[in-house]
């Protein structure tokens, strides 16, 4: 399940998303208005989770764009602005939900279990393409049967690649996904990461590299 994180306090954006991360779930994150709505426009998610008190557009104004635009993804709102008039607020702009900060995290998972169960959007755990499986609960790969053995940043290199199969991935992209903050992008790290990965797999085409793009794993993608 792939999830749009929006929000611009960054000790917040960091627990929320790695807590996540830690659930299973696929988290893109923005930190302002412009950014959220160029994220939905481009690619296709389950959820997004919304701050209000945003750089720029404001929380309710991005709602109010989401829906110029057509892009019916269901939001839960997340915002410090409690008061009842500021949820009727969030609500009627089309919201589906709407957490007050501070929340505990467990709360806001079953609020995220609860809206997905209401628009039918489906948590995968297990992902396959050719001989390649990735169990994102038990945290293991298997080639044809076989138990390969990852490094925590190998999997989680993997694991972008196959949920977000046939779509090529920029090495900026990477870099703040998998490694996130005080990475060197003249440094040759990925592409060391990526050699080990391939030859760990012993399928050294599964991984594809896209000259100046990023890379990619195309083929029939089967979850559950």
């Amino acid at each position: 399940m792939n999830i749009l994180l929006v929000e611009d306090e960054p000790k917040l954006h960091d627990f929320v998303r790695k807590g996540l991360q830690q659930q299973g779930y696929q988290v893109w994150g923005a930190t302002n208005g412009s950014e959220a709505l160029e994220l939905a426009a481009a690619h296709v998610f389950d959820l997004i989770l919304l701050d209000v008190m945003l750089p720029g557009q404001t929380g309710l104004e991005v709602l109010d764009n989401l829906k110029k635009f057509n892009i019916k993804t269901p939001v839960i709102i997340l915002s410090a602005l409690g008061t009842t008039e500021n949820v009727i607020a969030g609500l009627d702009k089309g919201a589906m939900d709407y957490v007050k900060k501070p929340f505990d995290f467990g709360e806001l998972l079953a609020r995220i279990r609860a809206v997905t169960r209401k628009t039918g959007s489906k948590t995968y755990t297990h992902y396959k393409i050719d001989l390649v499986q990735l169990d994102l609960i038990a945290r293991k790969v298997w080639v044809d049967g076989r138990e390969v053995n990852l490094t925590k940043r190998e999997f989680h290199l993997l694991e972008l690649l196959m949920v977000h199969a046939n779509r090529v991935i920029s090495k900026t992209e990477l870099a703040e996904r998998v490694w996130e903050v005080n990475f060197d992008m003249g440094s040759n790290v990925i592409e060391v990461h990526m050699s080990q990965l391939r030859k760990k797999l012993g399928m050294e085409e599964f991984i594809q590299t896209r000259v100046g793009l990023g890379y990619v794993i195309e083929g029939n993608l089967i979850c559950r």
